[in-house]
Order: structure tokens, then sequence, then C-alpha cells
């Protein structure tokens, strides 16, 4: 059953109906990989996997009581900032953490997009301990190949992850963001990073474990 994340936005397609308009094509675009990777299409739970260096998003699903399986890679045509996670409005940063889909908005500047959650508990409370306020929000996964602080994928990717992100639901689907790939790469906390920034990566470090390389 599918699971629409909005209703109608002020003017324009509702979510429903871009995925009329979109599901046939995505369909046939990503089926095939589905089924190769061993997984019904669509997926019951899925998995984002972004690397800002790489500039990479991973798709990543998994069927009850089985482990996470690669299905395609895309390229990030567009990501601002520099590793590190974001800390206020403003800075052009990419977030970097674990974060749910909060929205998918029909009618994007960009095609199409999907909204993540943040700033997420864990990004709250970090900057509650530093003091920081102005968190900034509205950071996106779109069509289009600019972006300020969101990751651009083109506008045959938004659509890709647009109705995945649909017909999966936003229950069902996580987003990691990282700075590079710890399942291969040690990394660490850049220059001049909050103390915390390790802790956040130590996180991601774990997560990353479950999902397998291409």
């Amino acid at each position: 059953m599918v699971e629409y994340l909005m209703g109608t936005a002020r003017g324009g397609y509702t979510v429903a109906e871009r995925i009329e308009q979109f599901r046939f094509p995505v369909e046939a675009r990503l089926r095939p990989l589905f089924e190769g990777a061993g997984l019904p299409y669509p997926p019951p739970e899925m998995a984002l996997v972004a690397f800002k260096d790489a500039r990479t998003l991973e798709v990543h699903a998994r069927a009850p009581g089985g482990g996470w399986r690669f299905v395609k890679a895309y390229r990030v045509l567009a990501a601002s900032g520099q590793p590190g996670p974001k800390l206020k409005e403003g800075d052009r940063q990419v977030p970097e953490g674990v974060y749910r889909v909060e929205s998918l908005n029909p009618n994007s500047r960009f095609h199409l997009s999907v909204r993540l959650n943040y700033p997420n508990e864990f990004d709250r409370r970090m900057a509650q301990a530093d003091g920081r306020t102005n968190l900034g929000g509205d950071i996106m996964i779109h069509g289009n190949s600019v972006s300020v602080g969101c990751l651009a994928m083109g506008d045959e990717a938004a659509e890709d992850l647009f109705v995945l992100s649909a017909l999966v639901g936003k229950e069902r689907t996580r987003i990691l963001i990282s700075p590079t790939d710890f399942r291969t790469a040690a990394g660490g906390s850049p220059s001049g990073a909050p103390p915390w920034v390790e802790q956040l990566y130590t996180t991601l470090r774990e997560e990353l474990g479950q999902f397998p390389g291409r």
C-alpha cells in the first residue's frame, strides 16, 4: 500500500499525482535491480546512504528478518560545504547523521524533493550543549544539479528516490549522510570541529557496518 507523506501542496501537483506520473518509468528502471538483489519491488524497508567526499548515494533495502542488500548507487551532482556536520543556518553545510524522511514535496523548485528531518534529536541536543541556536532546516534530496546544503541528484534520480520513498513509507526509510565511507576509510573529525563530532562519527561507523559494499 502506498504511504503518501504529503497531501496537496500549495497549488500544483499532489504526491499521488506525481506517483501516478512517474511510477511506471521508475518501476521499469528499478524493479530489475531489486529482483537482481533478491528483493521485492517496492521493498519493505529502505536505506539511502550518502557519502559527501565521494559524491555518491547508495540505495539499500531489506526484507523482514533479512540483512541489508545493495541495490543501486547514484551520483550526487551537487552538494555544498565541506566535511563536518551542519551547525547553523546559512553555513551551506550538508548535514551528517542518521535521518528519516519528514515529507515529500511534489512541487519543488528542483523538480521533486525528499525532505530530511534535520535537525534531528541528536542535532538539537548538541546545539543545546554548545549554546547554538538557529540550526537551519529545509534539507532536501532533490532534482536538478545545484545545491546549497542539500543533495542535488538530477531529475531522473530524484524521481526514483521520490517514488521509492512514497512506496516504502517514511517510517521504513532511513537516510545516512556520512563525510566518507567509514566501511573502508578511517576518517576523523575535521579541523576545528566540536568535540562531539567524534561521537557522531562513531555512530555512523556502527550504522554503516550493517550495509554491504558494492
